[in-house]
Order: C-alpha cells, then sequence, then structure tokens
C-alpha cells in the first residue's frame, strides 16, 4: 500500500465470523464516508467477528480484489457487507463481484458462496434497483441492526441460507429479503407484495433514538481520503429544516443530536491522534451547545461539514478564524427568494449577503457556493437569479477583500436537482439532460468573464442515471449489468435497454401513485409529503421541525425505535 493508516483494528484469535465490509468505489472515496468507517469498527467491536475492508479496484488492476487487512479474497469471507451511500456507486457493485469471481445476482448464488448484505442511506431510500444483488438489506442505524442481525444468524450454515434468511425476515425489524416478495405491476404504479404470510408487508427502518449512547468517529486515520488525517466526528443525524429537496432531512428523521460531554471525549480521542478535527452533521451549526464545545480548542483545527447562512455566530466564526480555514461553503441552493420558498430552504438574500461579508471580513478569503438547477417549478428567470445573486455575493466579497487588501476566490458549484424517493419532490418530474445542459450553459455564461469566480458544474447526463437508480424498480437490475457488460457506455446501454428510461425520470407522478420504495416505512406520513409538495408548488413554506411538540409528519407518533 502506498498510504498510511493510523488505527486499523485486528484481532488475532481465530473468529466465528468473518465479514469484508466492502465500499463500492475507490479507497480515497470510501475511507472518506464515515458511516462506512463506523460499520467497520461495530463489527471488530462484536465479538468473535472480524472485519476486514475491500474497495473497488483500479480500473487497471486485473487481478482479484482483496481485503486490505489480510489480503484475503472476498469468497473466503462469511459475509460481504456493502455501505451504499449514492446511487452512481452501483456498477461498482458488479465490478466488486466481478473482481471477486462472485455470481452478481442472488439466485446464482449458493450456500458455499458468503451472504450478502447491505445498507446505508441509498438502501434506505429505494434498495429495488439492486435487490437482485443482495441477499437481505439493513435498513436503518447500524448501531440498532448489526448486534440484532448477528444474533440472529449464530448457528446457521451455507446450507441453511434460506431458513436463515426467512427467520431475519420474520424477527428482526429493519431487516429486508427481496427474494421473499414480488414485484407486481399496477396501472397506478410498480408495488412489492409479500409472498409468504409470514414476513412484513412493510420494513420499518429502525433508529436509534438517543445518539449519545454511543460514538461514531473516525476507526481509521489515513492521508489517502477528501479529508487526509482529519478525525471525524458525527455531532447529529438528520435535520430540522425540512428542505425539500434532501432525503437525509426525511429518511433520518426525527432529527437527534450527541450531547457535546460525548463529543468532547471524541475530540479528546482524535487530538490524541492527529490536530485535525471534522464535525459531521446534516447542519452542524444546528448543534445545540456548538459555542461551548468550541471553546478551548487552540491546540486543535476545527472544520465544519455544513453551515447555514443563517446561523454564522461569532464564535464559529472564531474557530474558523483561529484555525486559519481558507475556504468557506455556503449553499443558497436557489438563487432567486421565490426558488427558495419552493424547497423550503428558509434562508433570504440577506443571510447569504451577510454570510460572505461575515467570512471575508475575518480573513476566509475563498467561498464555494452550492446552487441547482432544474427544481420544481423552475423558470429561466429563477436561473438567471443564480447569475444576479452570484454577481450581488462578488460585489459584497470584493468590498470585504479590498479592506483586507487581499482578494480570494468564489467557486460555484452548480449540481442538477435530482428527485429523491421519501421527499416531498418524489412525485416531482426531473428536466430532461437537453434542458438541464441550456441552464448549465446559461448561468456559465452569464458569469463568464468575473473575475476571481469559477464555475463548476456535474454532468447532466450523470445526474439523469443518478435519477434513473434513485427512482427506478427491480428493472434496473437489468440495465446495470447490461451496462457494465458495455464497459460504461451508458450512451450506447439506455439505446439497447428495452425499457423506456424516461418514463421513471422525467415523468411527473400523479399523487395516487405507488413506488416500489414504499415497501421501506420511514414513518414519515405520505399525507404529509403530499401537502409539502402542493405547498412547494405554491411557494408556501414550512417551519422547521420541533421534535418535543410538533406531530406534522407522524415519525415521532411511531417508528420503529431502539429506546
Amino acid at each position: 500500500m502506498n498510504y498510511r493508516e493510523i488505527g486499523t483494528i485486528r484481532k488475532n484469535r481465530r473468529p466465528r465470523t468473518r465479514i469484508a465490509a466492502v465500499y463500492p468505489n475507490t479507497y480515497h472515496v470510501g475511507m472518506s464516508n464515515l458511516g462506512f468507517q463506523t460499520v467497520y469498527r461495530l463489527f471488530n467491536e462484536m465479538e468473535d467477528v472480524v472485519c476486514e475492508r475491500a474497495f473497488v479496484p483500479d480500473k487497471s488492476d486485473t487481478c482479484r480484489v482483496r481485503t486490505v487487512e489480510s489480503g484475503a479474497f472476498l469468497s473466503e469471507f462469511d459475509i460481504i457487507a456493502f455501505s451504499i451511500s449514492y446511487e452512481n456507486d452501483y456498477p461498482g457493485i458488479l465490478r466488486i463481484f466481478d473482481k471477486a469471481q462472485i455470481p452478481a445476482r442472488s439466485c446464482d448464488r449458493t450456500g458455499d458462496h458468503p451472504l450478502v448484505i447491505a445498507g446505508g442511506v441509498a438502501c434506505f431510500l429505494n434498495p429495488e434497483p439492486i435487490a437482485a444483488f443482495t441477499d437481505c438489506f439493513l435498513i436503518g442505524d447500524a448501531e440498532v441492526l448489526l448486534p440484532r442481525f448477528l444474533i440472529g444468524i449464530k448457528g446457521f450454515s451455507g446450507s441453511d441460507r434460506i431458513e436463515c434468511l426467512k427467520m431475519l425476515a420474520k424477527e428482526v425489524p429493519g431487516v429486508y429479503v427481496p427474494e421473499f416478495y414480488r414485484s407486481v405491476c399496477h396501472k397506478d404504479g410498480t408495488v412489492l407484495e409479500p409472498m409468504y404470510d409470514d414476513v412484513p408487508a412493510e420494513i420499518p427502518r429502525v433508529y436509534l433514538k438517543d445518539l449519545s449512547l454511543t460514538r461514531s468517529c473516525t476507526a481509521v486515520l489515513t492521508p489517502d481520503t477528501a479529508f487526509p488525517d482529519t478525525f471525524l466526528i458525527e455531532t447529529s443525524r438528520g435535520c430540522q429544516h425540512g428542505c425539500r429537496f434532501c432525503a437525509a432531512g426525511y429518511v433520518y428523521r426525527p432529527p437527534r443530536f450527541r450531547s457535546v460531554s460525548l463529543l468532547k471525549q471524541c475530540m479528546e480521542t482524535g487530538a490524541a491522534l492527529t490536530r485535525k478535527i471534522g464535525l459531521v452533521g446534516a447542519a452542524v451549526s444546528d448543534l445545540p451547545g456548538l459555542p461551548e464545545l468550541c471553546r478551548d480548542t487552540e491546540h486543535i483545527d476545527i472544520s465544519f461539514s455544513s453551515l447555514r447562512a443563517d446561523a454564522l455566530t461569532p464564535e464559529i466564526v472564531s474557530v474558523l478564524k483561529r484555525n486559519k480555514v481558507k475556504t468557506a461553503t455556503i449553499a443558497p441552493d436557489a438563487g432567486s427568494e421565490r426558488m427558495r420558498r419552493v424547497i423550503n430552504k428558509g434562508i433570504t438574500e440577506e443571510h447569504i449577503l451577510n454570510a460572505a461579508d461575515i467570512l471575508v471580513s475575518n480573513d476566509i478569503p475563498n467561498l464555494k457556493l452550492y446552487f441547482m438547477v432544474g427544481l420544481p417549478g423552475e423558470t429561466i428567470p429563477d436561473v438567471e437569479a443564480i447569475i444576479v445573486l452570484c454577481r450581488q455575493i462578488k460585489q459584497t466579497f470584493l468590498s470585504s477583500s479590498r479592506l483586507r487588501k487581499r482578494i480570494g476566490e468564489i467557486t460555484v458549484s452548480l449540481n442538477a436537482f435530482v428527485p429523491k424517493p421519501f421527499t416531498p419532490f418524489q412525485w416531482a418530474a426531473m428536466d430532461d439532460v437537453r434542458t438541464l445542459k441550456k441552464k448549465v450553459t446559461l448561468v456559465k455564461e452569464g458569469l463568464r468573464g468575473v473575475a476571481n469566480l469559477h464555475v463548476k458544474a456535474d454532468i447532466p447526463s450523470q445526474a439523469y442515471l443518478q435519477a434513473l437508480f434513485s427512482r427506478g424498480d427491480r428493472q434496473i437490475a437489468d440495465l446495470l449489468s447490461l451496462g457494465y457488460d458495455n464497459k460504461g457506455n451508458w450512451a450506447k446501454t439506455l439505446k439497447e435497454f428495452p425499457l423506456r428510461t424516461d418514463q421513471h425520470v422525467c415523468r411527473e407522478r400523479s399523487t395516487d401513485e405507488n413506488f416500489p420504495w414504499e415497501i421501506i416505512a420511514h414513518g414519515v406520513r405520505r399525507s404529509f409529503l403530499e401537502q409539502e409538495y402542493r405547498k412547494a408548488l405554491k411557494a408556501e413554506t414550512t417551519a422547521p421541525c420541533r421534535t418535543e411538540s410538533c406531530k406534522l409528519c407522524g415519525v415521532c407518533e411511531g417508528g420503529q425505535r431502539d429506546d
């Protein structure tokens, strides 16, 4: 290996269960994912379990995929556990199977092959596109599910595979076994029906109510990640603001925070290994007690994964300045006030301009701005508003920079909106690739020639694939297989594939249409999501979630949780 690792977990005794934790992307990407690292640590903390890591090999690598720790082949393990955060990583699953010389489809594997399980937010949203490749999904928080899963498989051998899966499906909440359900096509959408009376009709997402019962932080410290030698600490799960495009804000409800005392302990652990500490969460600035947490931290450098423009307190800015942070991120997401109401962003133009002024005035010279194009109800004037707002930010940026006698750079990150399951926009149509390209070009041309400002846009055709993988049903497994056979030539694959993919991507759904992903039960009432969609189309906003008193969405009234 050409990288250095600190904290790799090893056990010398002979385990009862050997698990390969697999991330369907490269080492660099996988080790940047705190969820993957947490699963790796949780497995290794269990008795009679040894877990090793594996990643998608380089395209030039023709050898069989091996684990990092021992160099063992995946076929030697009892369980292959995929951690899947992004739909565009699905092709990596097929590459892993190919390079491991293991049949990709569950129906082609026998008791001599490892049991294949999968978890992660992409699975919580819609497991159906990769259901054909997976023996069972774990839907929910790993801290709750992994111990119950491992207890459930004790005593079973490879030859007992079906009996083991049946028991898990019946007795362990949050376990979804696709082969026990059949896909039935109705006029109002494809739905799943149980094949047996004794498996649940819906799979509840299981969650840990009190995050302070367990920590979630870096298990392996390495320079070969997006955050080199940074000790990451998860502060919270979920988000109270209810942005209508954001899946994490809905499938991780209710929003939960770790205690400041536990987070301080985690920071002490990290500070013994590195100077760099990264606080991770959907909106770190919402953390109760954040100013207290940031006090007395002169000996470490703290960074934040996400800060809202309306929440830049003096304490937070002081930490950024003290740590000599050079780049800060603001996410307006939309250019016009109307579109920010549509998506329920909850910040104004004044918030955004003030944030830019505060950051640059405190010696943070570079700004990164996140915007989306293709949002529901978006007009060309709304797209042009991105240009206007960026120019206004540039003027604020310049005024503050001149006073500091130092001018930094602004990077505008432009992303295509992708409708996600279990959000109010799950019924919305996505713009076609041609329309998205026109909108991206409009923004780029409108900002061309603006000094010290650069526009980076994602590729609309990749966003189209993400939407297809996000909203598809079990037929998408055939598309993924064909795409892999075509060596990732998706233009050719989409032409050859018999399914009309625009029906999944570019069609607005009626509110009475069934969805394949509704086999998963997150506890958010469908009627609440419908109401939010109607409010979006009228540019009406909804107040942030208040878990101590709010009963609007339904999560706090029920749901499968571990107290």
